[in-house]
């Protein structure tokens, strides 16, 4: 049994460092003194450059805006790493890709994806031990009803959504999971073929009545409205503007209504990419809205990001929005288009409104960060350091490094340390294929290759992502770790 305790000391510290901010701090010992409040707000596949915060033009985004007007940007925030699955483990457990326990999209049986093992200790766990209250509604994808990755098992005292990834490609399922058992929605859905990748769990609807996403929200409000006595942690990792690879053509960006972009001369998935992110940005303004009309917006952290970079291969339409910004590359890179994510953070009283920060941090950080708010102890097998210095608008260490892996495609690497970032790509097959390196301050783009003129550099950080690199049997990462 996975247990965490609260030290009170702990709770004396953070109380002391969140309530500075405050204009009236409540006393330790006060019996109306509460831990604040967690809401983090995740998109699917939303690109860093698919903000307007972040400098989308086209797209109209303004409640995430406000977000970061009346908090904080991060300009050089990272996912876990560019897939779904294993970016959303890294921020669960703290643990980064060299020691994560799922590092890829691996299908399982009957069907999910592979489970969280039950060693593993969530960022829901963790608060639990300070007597929150946790709710999770969206996508979770690290293990179906029944298996150790069942979200219910993992820490979430409530749960309704997808367990499985593949299902949540459909915006109108057949069934979304509530506490373990399955919830039928008014939906006419058509399964494909059994013999595909997906198992036939890959589909679309032709009878489309309940939006999933619409009904996230639904429950979110109402989680909040439930719990506002309570400190919380309210997850919400939405599917928007991931697509279904398994609807027709034309069809894949899966939205109720185009809004204003229906009368654009614009291919039909353009229109439902920008529609689907102002209806996300909706959601933003519906959560936002009620938290500061129930009083809780000082008592309350409030985070938007996306789990990687955007969709590219096909799909034109994120190079038309200029979706990954001024970085190169997308979802499944390790270039920076692939992992840098949009982060902004809200905590009304205690950030200081307007403010940027080019402090690096990525996924792992969030569960010693959401410790350090609650005033427990995080895990002792954590990679990630706590942000909150950085919300407080202190000055603290950046990391030594941040590492990534990606188990697709060959499988890559990549590690930053301050302005350097080394990478490189295809080391199943070739452990010793040389690293490119990138001057991110100059060369933000990653254009520019230096390893020749910097050997040195690039030594000290390929020691690095070796340091990181924990070999697991379930995930090689070169050939010679391969169980034949």
């Amino acid at each position: 049994m996975k247990r965490i305790q609260l030290p009170c000391t702990l709770f004396l510290i953070a109380l002391s460092l969140w309530s500075c901010g405050n204009e009236n701090p409540k006393k330790a010992g006060d019996s109306a003194v509460r831990p604040p409040n967690i809401i983090y707000i995740m998109a699917d596949d939303l690109g860093y450059g698919d903000i307007g915060a972040f400098g989308q033009s086209v797209i109209q985004t303004p409640n995430i805006n406000r977000l970061s007007e009346e908090g904080m940007m991060f300009t050089d925030h990272y996912a876990g790493t560019s897939v779904c699955a294993p970016s959303r483990c890294v921020l669960m457990t703290g643990i980064d890709m060299g020691r994560a326990a799922i590092r890829g999209n691996m299908q399982w049986e009957p069907h999910g994806q592979m489970p969280l093992p039950d060693s593993s200790i969530t960022v829901a766990e963790a608060l639990k031990g300070a007597g929150y209250v946790t709710g999770m509604f969206g996508k979770w994808g690290l293990g179906i009803t029944g298996t150790e990755g069942d979200p219910n098992q993992q820490g979430w005292d409530e749960f309704y959504g997808y367990t499985d990834q593949v299902l949540a490609h459909n915006y109108w399922p057949e069934y979304l999971v509530r506490n373990g058992e399955k919830v039928h929605l008014n939906n006419a859905v058509k399964y494909l073929d059994s013999t595909a990748w997906h198992g036939g769990y890959g589909s679309y609807s032709i009878g489309k009545k309940e939006y999933s996403n619409d009904l996230f929200t639904e429950r979110a409000l109402a989680f909040i409205q439930e719990h506002q006595d309570s400190s919380f942690l309210l997850y919400l990792p939405y599917t928007i503007p991931h697509d279904n690879g398994e609807a027709p053509v034309g069809e894949r960006q899966e939205v109720p209504q185009l809004g204003r972009f229906q009368e654009m001369d614009w291919p039909a998935e353009r229109k439902g990419y920008a529609a689907m992110i102002e209806r996300l940005d909706g959601y933003v303004g519906q959560i936002t809205h009620l938290v500061d009309s129930l009083g809780l917006g000082k008592n309350t952290l409030i985070v938007f990001t996306s789990d990687n970079g955007p969709m590219q291969e096909t799909r034109s339409f994120t190079a038309f929005f200029d979706s990954n910004g001024p970085y190169r590359g997308g979802k499944r890179d390790v270039y920076e288009g692939g992992i840098r994510m949009p982060f902004v953070a809200r905590w009304t009283g205690t950030i200081a409104p307007g403010t940027t920060t080019a402090f690096p941090s990525a996924f792992h950080d969030f569960l010693p960060t959401a410790c350090a708010i609650a005033g427990v102890e995080p895990p002792e097998q954590i990679t990630g350091q706590s942000y909150l210095p950085t919300l407080l608008g202190q000055e603290q260490m950046p990391p030594e490094y941040l590492y990534f892996a990606f188990y697709e495609q060959g499988k890559k690497q990549a590690v930053r340390k301050g302005k350097w970032k080394a990478l490189r790509n295809g080391v199943f097959e070739q452990p010793d294929i040389p690293w490119e390196l990138y001057d991110l301050n100059e060369d933000p783009g990653e254009t520019q290759n230096l390893a020749g003129q910097h050997p040195e550099v690039v030594l000290e950080l390929a020691q690095l992502a070796a340091r990181a690199h924990h070999t697991d049997p379930n995930w090689p990462l070169f050939k010679t770790e391969a169980v034949e």
